[in-house]
Parts: C-alpha cells; sequence; structure tokens
C-alpha cells in the first residue's frame, strides 16, 4: 500500500520551511502582498515622469513579482505533496489569482514605457546610473514595442485570460476527470481497470496480447469523444491566432516565439533536420521488429523494452552514482548537487495524493526544490540527474544574477537537465563490461532519443500545421485532424496507417498541443545537450568552463547568444547533425551487439 505522508521519514520530504515556517508566515505574506498590489495602482501614469520614476517603478513592480513568485511555489508545492488537501488546493488558487491581479495592476507599465524616446532613454540612464542594471531588461521591451497594446487593450487581454485558457482547463477536466477508460487485463490475466497511469506498464508489458488491449481500449475511449477533444483543442488554436494577429504578429508561432526571442527559421531547421534523418529511426524500428520477432509490427510494439536486464538502484545507490558522474562538472558543480542531495531538496518517495511525476522547482529567494515518486529503476537514476541539472541550473543563476536576470528562458530549460542525461549516458557505457547490460543501455538511449528528438519534432510539425490550417480558415474538425495525425505518423515511423488505425486520435490525448509552441524546445535542448556532453566528456577544460557560464548567464542576454557562448550555434542545423551523429553511432553499435547475442 502507497503510504499516507505522515508515515513518510522526514529526511525523504522537502523542507518547505526554509520558504516559510509556518502557514500562518504564508497567509500573513499573502496579506501583505495583496494589499501592496492594490496601492501599486497609484502608479499607473506615472512611469517616465522622471529617471526616479522610472526606476522605482521598475524596482516596485520586479520586488512585487519576486514576493509573488516566492508565494505561488510554496502554495503549489504544499498543494503537490497531497493533493486531497483543501487547505492548499486554496492557497495555490490564491496564488494563481495574484497573478492575474498583478498583470492587472501593471497592465499600464509596456504601453507607458513605449513612449520613451531615444533621447529621453539616454538622458534617463546617464541622470540616473542604478537604471543601467536594467538596461537589457528595457532592451527586451523595446524589441516588442510594435507588439504592445494600449493600456486599455493590454487591460483587456489580461483579464480574459481565464477565458482564453478554458480550451486547455476543459480539456484537462474531461481528460483527467471525466473519461472513463475499459477494463483489460494485465501479465496474469486479472482485469484491471485501464488509466492514464497504470497504461504505459500496460503497453510496455512483453505480453503482445497485454499490449493491444490496452492500446485498443485507449484510443477507443479517444475515438468516442473525438469530436469534444477537436473541439477543445480548436478552440485552443483560435486563441493562439487570435492574440497573436492582436499583437500585429504574423503567426501565432512567430508570437510565441518572439517571447524568447527566436527566429521561425530556428523551428524550421528542427523539422529540416529530423526530416532528413527519419531513414535512422526507421533503421532503429526495423531492429526493434527483428528483435521481438514480429513480421507486423504495430504501433503498441513501440514501447516494451528490448532488453531483458532489470538494473536496479535503490534511492540511495542513485545518490552515490549521481555525484560520482556529475563530478566532471567539477568541485564547485559537485558540491552543490551535494547539497541538494543532503538538505531535504528532494521529496523522493510517493505518497497517497502526492502529485505525480517529477520537477524542479522553486523560486529566486527558495532552493531547487525537486519532487520525484522514486522507484528503483534506470528510469529514475536518470530521472534524478536530470532534475537535478534544472536544479543546479537554477542554482547558479540565482547566485549569480541580480533578480531581474534570475531566471533562464524556457528555450534554453531543457537542455542542463538533459545534457546530465547524456554526461550519465557516456558515464555508464564506459564503465559497463557485460554486453547484456550495454545492451540495455544503448536501447536506453535509443529510446530516449526517438522519444525526444523524433517524437517531439513529430509534435512540434503538427502543432505548426494545425495553426496554419486554422489561419487559412480550414475548420479543425475531428476528421481533419485524424487525417493530418495518421499522414505524418506514417512518415514518422514508416508503419501503414491503415494498419495502424487507432493512432490517427492520438493528437486526442496529447497536452502540450494546448502549451503554445512548447514541444519543439524539448527537441532542440536534447540535440543541444547531445552536443555540449560530448564537449564536456571528450572536450578541453575549457569548455566546462563555458559550460558552467551558460548555467550562470540566466536572463542576462538574450537564449541563442548564452548558448552560442557554451559552443552551440542553434541557428544552424551543425548541432542537430552532431546530434544525429551520436545517436547513428550507437545505432551501429547496438546493431553490432544485436548480431553478436543473436538477437532476433
Amino acid at each position: 500500500m502507497v503510504k499516507q505522508r505522515n508515515e513518510i521519514d522526514e529526511q525523504f520530504r522537502w523542507d518547505l520551511t526554509t520558504i516559510f515556517a509556518t502557514d500562518a508566515d504564508f497567509e500573513s505574506e499573502l496579506a501583505q502582498v495583496s494589499e501592496d498590489l492594490k496601492s501599486a495602482s497609484g502608479l499607473a501614469g506615472h512611469l517616465l515622469d522622471s529617471a526616479k520614476s522610472l526606476l522605482e517603478t521598475t524596482r516596485t513592480q520586479l520586488d512585487l513579482m519576486r514576493r509573488i513568485e516566492k508565494l505561488y511555489v510554496y502554495a503549489h508545492m504544499k498543494n503537490d505533496e497531497d493533493t486531497r488537501v483543501a487547505l492548499y488546493q486554496e492557497y495555490q488558487a490564491k496564488g494563481a489569482a495574484l497573478y492575474s491581479a498583478f498583470g492587472q495592476a501593471f497592465s499600464f507599465y509596456e504601453p507607458e514605457f513605449m513612449k520613451i524616446t531615444v533621447d529621453q532613454y539616454a538622458q534617463y540612464l546617464s541622470s540616473e546610473p542604478e537604471l543601467r542594471q536594467f538596461e537589457h531588461f528595457f532592451d527586451k521591451l523595446l524589441k516588442q514595442k510594435e507588439h504592445v497594446l494600449s493600456q486599455r487593450e493590454e487591460e483587456l487581454l489580461a483579464a480574459a485570460e481565464e477565458i482564453f485558457s478554458s480550451g486547455g482547463e476543459t480539456f484537462a477536466i474531461l481528460d483527467n476527470a471525466d473519461i472513463v477508460f475499459p477494463t483489460v487485463h494485465n501479465e496474469k490475466g486479472e482485469e484491471v481497470q485501464l488509466s492514464h497511469g497504470n497504461y504505459i506498464s500496460l503497453v510496455e508489458s512483453k505480453d503482445r496480447k497485454v499490449r493491444k488491449e490496452a492500446y485498443e481500449a485507449l484510443y477507443s475511449i479517444y475515438e468516442q469523444y473525438q469530436h469534444t477533444y477537436a473541439k477543445t483543442l480548436q478552440t485552443n488554436v483560435k486563441v493562439h491566432n487570435y492574440k497573436a494577429k492582436t499583437r500585429r504578429f504574423t503567426s501565432a508561432r512567430e508570437a510565441a516565439l518572439s517571447a524568447n526571442f527566436i527566429p521561425e527559421s530556428v523551428y524550421d531547421t528542427l523539422l529540416e533536420a529530423v526530416n532528413e534523418h527519419l531513414p535512422l529511426l526507421h533503421r532503429y524500428i526495423n531492429l526493434r521488429k527483428k528483435i521481438l520477432g514480429l513480421d507486423d509490427l504495430k504501433m503498441y510494439d513501440m514501447y516494451t523494452p528490448l532488453s531483458e536486464v532489470d538494473f536496479k538502484f535503490t534511492y540511495e545507490e542513485a545518490l552515490e552514482k549521481a555525484e560520482d558522474v556529475l563530478a566532471i562538472l567539477g568541485d564547485d558543480y559537485v558540491e552543490r548537487v551535494k547539497t541538494a542531495f543532503r538538505n531535504r531538496w528532494i521529496d523522493v518517495y510517493e505518497n497517497q495524493g502526492k502529485r505525480s511525476g517529477a520537477y524542479s522547482g522553486g523560486s529566486y529567494d527558495t532552493d531547487a526544490f525537486m519532487l520525484l515518486n522514486w522507484q528503483d529503476t534506470l528510469d529514475n537514476l536518470f530521472t534524478l540527474v536530470h532534475e537535478t541539472g534544472h536544479s543546479m541550473h537554477s542554482s547558479y543563476t540565482r547566485e549569480a544574477q541580480p533578480y531581474v536576470y534570475g531566471d533562464y528562458s524556457i528555450f534554453l530549460a531543457e537542455i542542463a537537465s538533459t545534457t546530465n542525461e547524456n554526461i550519465l549516458t557516456e558515464k555508464l557505457l564506459q564503465e559497463v563490461e557485460d554486453d547484456q547490460e550495454r545492451f540495455a543501455i544503448l536501447n536506453h538511449f535509443l529510446d530516449g532519443f526517438r522519444g525526444t528528438v523524433f517524437r517531439q519534432t513529430q509534435f512540434a510539425e503538427f502543432e505548426q500545421l494545425i495553426h496554419k490550417a486554422d489561419q487559412d480558415g480550414q475548420v479543425l474538425t475531428s476528421e481533419f485532424l485524424n487525417d493530418l495525425y495518421a499522414d505524418i505518423n506514417e512518415k514518422y515511423y514508416g508503419l501503414k496507417k491503415e494498419e495502424n488505425l487507432q493512432i490517427q486520435y492520438e493528437w486526442a490525448r496529447i497536452p502540450h498541443f494546448y502549451y503554445n509552441f512548447y514541444v519543439f524546445q524539448y527537441s532542440t535542448g536534447f540535440a543541444a545537450a547531445s552536443a555540449l556532453a560530448e564537449k564536456i566528456v571528450h572536450g578541453q577544460p575549457e569548455d566546462k568552463e563555458k559550460y558552467l557560464n551558460y548555467l550562470k548567464a540566466g536572463n542576462s542576454d538574450y537564449p541563442l547568444n548564452v548558448i552560442k557562448k557554451a559552443g552551440v550555434d542553434m541557428t544552424k542545423k551543425d548541432y542537430l547533425n552532431q546530434a544525429f551523429a551520436v545517436f547513428e553511432r550507437r545505432l551501429n553499435e547496438f546493431e553490432a551487439l544485436v548480431e553478436k547475442l543473436g538477437l532476433g
């Protein structure tokens, strides 16, 4: 039985008292910030009265956001500990409401700032030297000048945000709360209720009948509700296109990428490079078919492990392995890792009501906490080093940068985490001597690359096409979405859509299509991380120093500049080609092992 939270040993629970010592302290600060937000409305209309006014208003805005972030982090992490607790559900809702109130209170800031003239800007910087620390912050605002609306229009958009998010929220409620999946059979022949939680374990089963039944049962529900899912997705796409048009962007994709100052060419280069390398994916899929001994490989055969080796790592063993692997990044880095591991930054084990999955969280004024749901598996070891990568990125950035630059763009977020994963893979391959274990590690890497670089790019291609279709007046009916998705899936996997009918409904179950051009960053991030890990493991000492400087940079420069200084130019295809070269090298080795071990 899964334990109650109070049954988990304290050393395996994160210490949120370092944020607020008690709930009463949280509530006191919540009340104070709410009051301070109300008084901030008096700042409207005076931003550019003087250099001093610009400085003080900017500081007030950033200070309030800093305090709100700390409140929200505490609220949502307390809620994640046990999502059944009404008090922390309430805290999280109040934290979210603060963000909305902040947006409305400071809706005047950008429209007023955009009225500054070149001469006035230069004069203000000269007369008030403390404004200079905000130069990059101001520069980013000025680059968005043509997309900032009037104060009244900004207020209306901010106030309508809850309405705009209704498509995604309806999807979440339907998908997580309302739909009921059929019962299926597990490997023991027992009837079990199919759920999002157990679907993966069932479709990974060595028993093909179990995989097939779970797969067909899952997609029977998405087929049944395909029209409703089409409407929620269409609504979401229309919101993205509407907001982009309102802000004078040429497309929703341009609007989404402009937030991180990423040119659309980066997205197009990814799609182009991945499509060029689809033959590598087809090779791997044919190898999977051979190893499994199947004449008719289906989509439900994609997830069952090819290796019989069952790596086991206790949590304590995983901590030791992670410290050993990450020592390559230097003494300072590994000392920070040890601090995270020993000072209760990590919420380790599952308890009843705890949020599933894993993440790294926190704010500028907190530790870089991690949530896990630990199981003694190789996957969980990779999850540990992945989330540690995020937390070290946050730790370095917050220490090196003032609050205004003390975060990093989403575009760069997945690089530090997956660099750690790639370093771990290199280390495991260096150490392993047994062919069966080497086979398992290579299989893990190849599946991870397939699931991240190829699969997320497949999603990115679909996402771009549905936004373009809506923009061109195409109605996103379930029939249109099914046909489009089936065609793209056939291209990527080389498996005929007529023989894999259920996969046409997969778009309906992917929450990332509601995230507004987010998924492509998993692919670019993994590819960049692959290139960086090669430099760290096989390169020169200065490569490690450049990497650590990337971790410290935060938002002090534009994302593409930050990562370029680390040694990866993401405006060009080279880093993608380097990643595919690593994939091909390991695929060659995997093929050779298949022959050597007589598999298939």
